[in-house]
């Protein structure tokens, strides 16, 4: 198995940085039509600058407005609206299920993708896979593209003026990055794109953890008063670089896999991916028996910008036993990321692991309230 490290072509970040995507296009070669796919939002929010950049650059465009959910059926629509405006390039605009949706349907048409980030919510915008899900919000499939988007735009602007929920969901989802990539590591598990992983990507998952402890409460703070400092742009680059390329060209492992085994728990569904996956580390960690003080460390993490830690924390406060199990079965059905684990996992090890991530949560709660 070779050593393989995958990226976009380039990566762009800083204020107001949509004024710049006409111009991006023409000095990549990447030619018009685009079809814009972007949810009402960053369309409300980013017209009239897209108009604006593609006249400056001669480039036609038309918009398709995302309808919500990542589906087989979406990804049609997409498809069907691109060849209808015999488009050259899409452009997603939003959060990750708009990119996912929009990148397979570039995918498809084999014409070139452009991901957009509108928010620091995942660590997708920078990868070459798309999570599709079923009309219930359950995932469905991982589908494996050819090629990673030519281009990487993020307008830290547009990502302070959002939610802080959004940011700290980011962090969520970073914070798995180099605690799944030791496991594949260990394991000598292949990465996303069937290679191994090489001395740079772990050195990425390892710089965006420690980003994520440094400057995560700061960036925090920023973003609830909705300024861009050093410390916001440093954890949007974490959230949206650094973990897109740490898991990407290192791999996923146990994290991932309870946040897909929690979709089929109803009560999870109000709760962003990065909030799932950030209870999901604290599983992983529990999985792998880790040191009361790395558990110690991403608890406190977690507690100082209000990650969930506890099923409660992800609508789960009443999950049954019948529930748990589910859960635990879709986390390890054949071909799921937890089996990159550098040993043998059951879902009756899944059941144990999150009922004690959960009790490690509350107990550290507790701790916090009463000190």
């Amino acid at each position: 198995m070779h050593k393989t490290f995958c990226s976009p072509s380039k990566y762009t970040q800083g204020i107001n940085a949509t004024q710049s995507l006409g111009a991006e296009m023409m000095v990549m070669g990447l030619s018009g039509p685009v079809l814009i796919v972007a949810s009402p939002s960053p369309q409300r929010i980013l017209e009239a600058t897209w108009r604006k950049t593609f006249a400056e650059a001669k480039i036609a465009f038309t918009i398709h407005t995302f309808a919500g959910e990542c589906t087989h059926a979406e990804v049609k629509r997409i498809t069907a609206a691109a060849t209808a405006t015999k488009c050259q390039t899409i452009v997603g605009a939003g959060g990750g299920k708009v990119l996912d949706a929009a990148r397979s349907a570039a995918a498809s048409m084999k014409v070139p993708f452009i991901s957009c980030p509108t928010i620091a919510t995942t660590d997708s915008p920078c990868c070459a896979i798309s999570v599709i899900y079923n009309e219930a919000g359950v995932v469905e499939e991982s589908q494996l593209h050819r090629t990673n988007p030519a281009l990487v735009l993020v307008d830290t602007q547009v990502i302070a003026e959002a939610p802080a929920r959004m940011l700290v969901a980011g962090m969520g989802d970073a914070l798995s990055t180099l605690f799944e990539a030791r496991a594949c590591v260990a394991s000598k598990s292949p990465n996303m794109r069937g290679g191994s992983c090489t001395l740079v990507a772990l050195a990425i998952a390892e710089l965006c953890y420690k980003t994520l402890l440094a400057d995560g409460v700061e960036a925090l703070r920023s973003a609830s008063e909705k300024t861009v400092t050093p410390a916001l742009e440093r954890i949007i680059e974490a959230n949206t670089l650094l973990s897109g390329l740490g898991f990407e060209s290192a791999g996923l492992a146990a994290a991932h896999s309870v946040h897909n085994g929690l979709t089929v728990a109803p009560g999870t569904h109000d709760f962003l991916h990065g909030e799932k996956v950030a209870f999901g580390v604290i599983a992983h960690l529990m999985l792998e028996k880790a040191s009361p003080a790395q558990i110690d460390e991403v608890l406190n993490f977690s507690y100082s910008i209000g990650l969930p830690m506890t099923l409660s924390d992800i609508g789960c406060a009443n999950m049954t036993s019948d529930m748990l199990a589910k859960v635990a079965v879709r986390a390890t059905i054949p071909g799921e990321w937890i089996h990159n684990e550098p040993f043998a996992v059951t879902p009756k090890m899944v059941e144990d692991a999150i009922l004690a991530a959960d009790a490690a949560g509350r107990a550290f709660k507790a701790k916090r309230a009463s000190a």
